[in-house]
């Protein structure tokens, strides 16, 4: 019998995958851990603000009624992302987030199977604004994706946040923008 011990990458996910289960969202369950130094600094789900109720509250969600794709009219939801709770966290308990790393685990609600969890525009936008050096993220078919946030920058100097290749790890379609 072998002893195959994890690696940092499934170990800070693990953590993000377990961060998750306390989400109030009825769509998706995302967790967030944000490491710097081999140490975490910030988790963060999916869920409503602070001393507001949310959506398992409720007994439903608004998004879900009103038939609005995933990805659209995030202005119409009840909850904060996992990744922006995961800042905001940090930034009330002083911490830097500075080069660090941000791992998020994520799956559709009522399933234990990981999705592709690559932030929505909005979030990407805060985790460069952060300061954060790495993304990495859970898939649907197991493996993990990296992300540098270098490239993000750099790719959105050459080209526009449109241009961008996957959100939540769905493909973009470029002609909705240009409606």
């Amino acid at each position: 019998m072998e002893n195959k011990r994890i690696s940092k990458d499934e170990y800070y996910l693990g953590i993000a995958k377990e961060v998750s289960r306390r989400c109030t969202c009825l769509r998706r369950r995302i967790g967030v851990v944000i490491v710097r130094d081999d140490q975490i600094v910030g988790t963060g789900y999916v869920g409503a603000p602070r001393k507001t109720k949310d959506c398992l509250e409720r007994g439903f969600c608004l998004r879900s009624e009103l038939r609005i794709p995933s990805g659209q009219r995030y202005e119409l939801c009840r909850s904060v992302h996992a990744e922006a709770n995961a800042i905001i966290n940090a930034a009330r308990a002083g911490v830097s987030l500075l080069k660090g790393t941000i791992y998020i685990w994520g799956s559709h609600y009522g399933e234990e199977n990981s999705l592709d969890a690559t932030p929505c525009f909005i979030c990407k936008k805060m985790i460069i604004n952060a300061g954060l050096a790495k993304v990495v993220c859970s898939s649907k078919d197991g493996k993990i994706k990296t992300f540098l946030i270098f490239d993000w920058e750099t790719d959105w100097k050459v080209k526009d946040i449109i241009d961008d290749k996957e959100q939540y790890g769905i493909p973009i379609r470029k002609e909705e923008f240009k409606k």
